[in-house]
């Protein structure tokens, strides 16, 4: 056992309130110039499934050849035509934290994400309030589409709000079985920000398996690589503490890390990583929305926030 369940539970996993009833929008059209996918929500969506360990050879070979990072673009565009209006965060905290000299309320652009659990929202309400991007929850495992994704990702975008998707990955999948879906079921819109790879414990799973610190980042490669080949956007990696002392410390130097640190500065908690987003609550407030919402802070002032997602702006 590589370590306990993680009481850091995103609100991905478990609601915090009755979920209201949410309808499911109808299937994006594609934009025009770009090529046609097939997702697999082009017709009824799957309904989820309970997941069932599935056996993955061990010792699986890592790609002999890896996509090249687009860390930095070779050509930064401008991004006068892609910016958009910063808002000053106004949202509330059911519980707040002191998180001492340095404080959420000190970086420039805020965020959130959100899945099923925060049912309908307004999406122009959220941006005013603060919401300059979210990541949306798409996917998990290799069966699981969240039902308020398409509606999510859609209303999203309309109000003007930077997203991107995230996938929960699921340690009894394999994981090229786990990327294609989530390749299935998120478009490539070249304003989407980079996906997501949400890896943590999570106690109230039917996955059971605690898998070697080798093995873990192994399957986390194989995931990460085929959706950078896919999308053209280096993944970013989310985690908590615990899962990210037992098998991310010192780990995947050249990719961004997204970390839940909602007691101390990560600075405290994950000592010498670099971050670029830091989810500091679970427990925020907002108008816009019914029940918490977790809240975000990008790692660096309003221009550079401009200038990173000028890379990833069609």
């Amino acid at each position: 056992m590589a370590g306990l369940p993680s009481r850091e539970i995103t609100s991905s996993v478990i609601p915090a309130a009755p979920v209201p009833a949410a309808s499911v929008a109808q299937p994006m059209a594609e934009p025009q110039g770009q090529p046609q996918e097939v997702l697999a929500w082009a017709g009824a969506a799957p309904e989820p499934q309970a997941f069932a360990p599935v056996a993955t050879k061990v010792g699986m070979p890592l790609p002999s050849q890896r996509p090249i990072a687009r860390l930095l673009p070779n050509n930064p565009a401008s991004s006068g035509s892609t910016r958009s209006k910063v808002y000053g965060q106004r949202f509330q905290d059911a519980k707040p934290i002191n998180f001492g000299k340095v404080r959420p309320k000190h970086y420039a652009v805020h965020g959130i994400d959100v899945s099923r659990w925060q049912g309908e929202m307004d999406w122009a309400t959220l941006r005013s309030q603060g919401a300059n991007f979210a990541y949306i929850k798409a996917t998990d495992g290799g069966d699981h589409l969240d039902p308020m994704f398409k509606t999510n990702w859609k209303r999203a975008k309309d109000a003007g709000i930077r997203r991107g998707a995230y996938h929960f990955f699921y340690w009894c999948r394999a994981a090229s079985d786990q990327a294609d879906w989530f390749i299935r079921n998120v478009p490539r819109d070249p304003d989407a920000l980079p996906p997501v790879i949400d890896v943590e414990y999570n106690g109230e799973s039917s996955c059971k398996m605690r898998l070697s610190r080798a093995r873990v980042q192994e399957k986390m490669q194989v995931f990460m690589d085929r959706l950078e080949r896919h999308y053209g956007k280096r993944p970013v990696i989310y985690t908590a503490p615990d899962f990210y002392k037992d098998n991310l410390d010192g780990a995947f130097e050249n990719y961004p890390f997204w970390l839940r640190a909602v007691a101390q500065h990560p600075s405290k908690v994950y000592p010498g990583r670099k971050w670029l987003f830091w989810q500091y609550s679970g427990s925020g407030l907002s108008q816009g929305v019914e029940g918490k919402i977790d809240l975000n802070v990008f790692n660096g002032t309003e221009d550079g926030w401009h200038n990173w997602v000028s890379r990833y702006a069609s």
